[in-house]
C-alpha cells in the first residue's frame, strides 16, 4: 500500500466551492461555546483555506488548513444504533457515489449556521485516509521498481503525553512520516497533523503468530479446557464441515484482520494451516492478502502444513510464493505490505520430509522458516514416535536456524534454551492460547536473557477466541512471574513491537526510529480508567485491560480513526462471518 495521503489535494479555492453533503446522523448543532471556538480558529485562519466548522466530538485528524475529517460523531451514533457498528460513516469517509450537490434552495445557504457541525464533503480528503489501491504492476505476484516523481506525502502526530519510540526509549516531541517512513527532520508545511493529546504514542504493535481462519471457530462446544491431542480433531472436524475455500479464508482472514487493526495490530503472521484436499492453495493464499491490502494492514503469509503431503506442500508454496511476491528479496513486496514465509505446523504433525521440502523452497526464494514447538503435544508426540525431544529433531532436521522462528517455547530446559540462543532463532510467547488451554507458559525472561529476541502472538481463534495482541502483551507480564522473574511493562511492549518484527526478519517494524515504517498507535490515557497512573507508557498494559486505540496508521496512511475502521464496515464484515459458517 501508499504512504500518507497528499497534504496538497485540496485547492486553493476549495472555500468557494464548497458543498454542503446529505446529514449525517449524529452531526447536529454544537454547544454554543463550541461555535465561538471555530469562529476563532476561522478567523486566524488564512482567507483562502478557510476551514470547515468542526463538531465538538470530532475526529482528531485534520489539515493544517483546517479542513476536519469528522467521525467520532458518526461512529457513536452508529454505535448506539445497535448492530451497525460503524456503518454510519461520514460522507467524508465514506465510498460510494457522491451527494447530490448543495440547493440553496432546498438546503439553505452552504454558510448558514445549520451547517455547523455537519461534516463538509471532500473527496480528496478522504483520499487521505484511504489506502491507495494497487496500481496497475503492483498486483500480487509483481515486484515492481519504486514509482518516483509523485507527490510528497507528510504526517505529524503531535501533542502526544509520550512516544514509545523503541525499548527503553521514550520521548515527547512529533513524529513526522514523509512517504511512510519516520524522519528525524522538521515537518514539511503541507502534512497532514493528527492531534495525539492525552495520547501515548507507540509503535504499531505485530502479531507475530496467529491462525487468521480460527477467527471463524471461536468458542466452539467442547474445544475448551481440553488436551491439546483432543482440540486438534475437533478443530479439524469444525473446518471440515465449514468447507474451507478462498472465499472462507477471505471472510476469515478479513474478520481477524479488522479486529487486529481495532486493536493496534497493525502487522500480522496468519500460519495457515488448513489446505482440503485438491483446495485452490494460491486462491486462498491470494484471499487473504486481498483482504488485508482492503483494510490497510501488512500481512506475512506463512504457507505452513499439517499433515499434508509434503511434495504437495511444497509445490503450493512455491506456487504462492510466485503468485504473491514473485521475486521480492526476502518475499516481501516493494511496499512491504505483504511478506510470504513457509513453515510446517510442528514435529508432531509433519514428517522430516516436509520440513526438508520446504526448507529448500525458502532457501530459493529467500523465505523465512516458522514453526511450532515444545507445547503439550508436541514433546508428547515426539517422545513416542522417535524417542526424542521436539528440538533435538529441528536440530537435527535444519531447522534451528537464525531463518527461522519458534513459536510457544512452552517446556523447554536450560540446556534447550541455551541451543537455541547459539543457533541464533527467534522466539515466539503465545500466552493468549497457551494459558488459558494450560498447554504452559513459556520462560519468557529466561530466553531473553539468553540473548533470544522473543515476540509476542495471539495464536489463533479456536484457543485464544481474541486477536487483541495488547490484552495478550498484559498477560504475558503478569504470568511471567510464575515461571521466572516478573517481565516489566517495557519488555512486554518491546516484544509486541521490535520483537515480534525481529523473527519475521523486518527491522523495519516495530520502531518509531528515523528510517522505520510509519506504523503507529495513538492510546487514549486521558480517561479516568487511566486516572492516578505515574507511568503512562507502563500503564497501557497495567491500567484498562482490553483497551483499544484511537487512531492507527499504517505506512503513513490512517486506517483506524476514532476507533473506527477507515476502510471497512465492521457490521457488514460481522454479518458475513456469520452467514458463512451459518451461526
Amino acid at each position: 500500500m501508499g504512504a500518507a495521503g497528499d497534504a496538497r489535494a485540496f485547492p486553493r479555492g476549495i472555500r468557494s466551492r464548497r458543498r454542503r453533503p446529505p446529514r449525517v446522523p449524529g452531526h447536529g448543532r454544537e454547544p454554543r461555546r463550541a461555535h465561538r471556538r471555530v469562529r476563532a480558529h476561522a478567523r486566524r485562519a488564512p482567507r483562502r483555506a478557510r476551514p470547515a466548522h468542526r463538531a465538538p466530538d470530532a475526529g482528531r485528524l485534520r489539515r493544517r488548513d483546517g479542513l476536519a475529517l469528522h467521525r467520532r460523531a458518526a461512529c457513536r451514533t452508529a454505535h448506539a444504533g445497535g448492530s451497525d457498528g460503524c456503518r454510519a460513516r461520514p460522507a467524508a469517509l465514506a465510498p460510494g457515489p457522491r451527494p447530490r450537490r448543495a440547493d440553496p434552495r432546498r438546503d439553505g445557504p452552504v454558510g448558514d449556521r445549520r451547517d455547523r457541525g455537519r461534516p463538509q464533503r471532500c473527496e480528496r480528503a478522504a483520499a487521505a485516509l484511504e489506502p491507495r489501491p494497487a496500481a496497475r504492476g503492483e498486483r500480487h505476484g509483481m515486484c515492481p521498481a519504486r514509482s518516483g516523481g509523485g507527490p510528497m506525502t507528510a504526517l505529524v502526530i503531535r501533542g502526544a503525553v509520550a512516544v514509545l519510540e523503541a525499548e527503553g526509549r521514550v520521548r515527547t516531541g512529533d513524529v513526522v512520516s514523509v512517504d511512510g517512513v519516520v524522519v528525524d527532520t522538521p515537518a514539511p508545511a503541507e502534512a497532514t497533523v493528527v492531534d495525539a493529546q492525552g495520547c501515548v504514542v507507540t509503535p504499531g504493535l505485530v502479531n507475530a503468530h496467529h491462525h487468521l481462519l480460527q477467527t471463524a471457530f471461536r468458542t466452539l462446544p467442547g474445544t475448551r479446557g481440553i488436551p491439546m491431542r483432543e482440540w486438534l480433531p475437533a478443530m479439524a472436524a469444525a473446518y471440515t464441515a465449514a468447507g474451507v475455500d478462498p472465499e472462507l479464508t477471505e471472510i476469515a482472514a478479513r474478520t481477524g484482520l479488522a479486529e487486529s487493526l481495532l486493536s493496534g495490530v497493525t502487522t500480522v503472521a496468519d500460519h495457515h494451516l488448513t489446505w482440503p484436499a485438491g483446495a485452490d492453495t494460491v486462491g486462498m493464499a491470494r484471499a487473504a492478502a486481498d483482504a488485508a491490502a482492503s483494510l490497510g494492514a501488512r500481512l506475512a503469509f506463512v504457507r505452513g502444513a499439517a499433515r499434508d503431503d509434503p511434495e504437495e506442500a511444497a509445490l503450493s508454496a512455491e506456487a504462492i510464493a510466485a503468485a504473491l511476491v514473485h521475486d521480492c528479496p526476502g518475499g516481501v513486496s516493494v511496499d512491504g505490505m505483504l511478506q510470504v514465509a513457509v513453515g510446517p505446523a510442528g514435529v508432531h504433525s509433519d514428517p522430516r520430509e516436509t520440513f526438508a521440502l520446504l526448507a529448500e523452497v525458502a532457501a530459493r526464494r529467500g523465505l523465512r522458516r516458522r514453526t511450532q514447538a515444545n507445547e503439550v503435544v508436541d514433546v508428547e508426540i515426539a517422545r513416542q514416535r522417535y524417542g526424542r525431544r521436539p528440538l533435538d529433531l529441528l536440530d537435527e532436521w535444519g531447522w534451528l536456524a537464525p531463518d527461522v522462528t519458534l513459536a510457544h517455547l512452552c517446556g523447554v530446559t536450560d540446556d534447550e534454551i541455551a541451543r537455541l540462543a547459539a543457533a541464533g532463532v527467534t522466539a515466539t510467547h503465545a500466552p493468549g492460547c497457551d494459558v488459558p488451554m494450560g498447554w504452559g507458559v513459556a520462560p519468557v525472561a529466561k530466553l531473553r536473557d539468553a540473548g533470544i529476541p522473543v515476540g509476542l502472538g495471539t495464536s489463533g481463534g479456536g484457543s485464544n477466541d481474541a486477536g487483541h495482541l495488547l490484552a495478550d502483551a498484559r498477560l504475558a507480564m503478569q504470568v511471567s512471574a510464575l515461571v521466572g522473574p516478573q517481565l516489566p511493562a517495557s519488555d512486554v511492549l518491546a516484544m509486541a513491537t521490535a520483537g515480534s518484527a525481529d523473527g519475521l526478519g523486518r527491522g523495519e517494524l516495530g520502531r518509531l526510529t528515523p528510517g522505520s515504517a510509519a506504523d503507529l498507535c495513538l492510546w487514549d490515557v486521558s480517561g479516568v480508567a487511566d486516572a492516578g497512573v505515574a507511568d503512562p507508557v507502563a500503564g497501557l498494559l497495567w491500567a484498562a485491560p482490553g483497551r483499544h486505540p484511537r487512531t492507527v496508521v499504517v505506512a503513513g496512511r490512517v486506517v483506524v480513526d476514532d476507533g473506527c475502521l477507515v476502510s471497512g464496515d465492521e457490521a457488514e464484515i460481522t454479518a458475513r462471518l456469520f452467514e458463512r459458517v451459518g451461526r
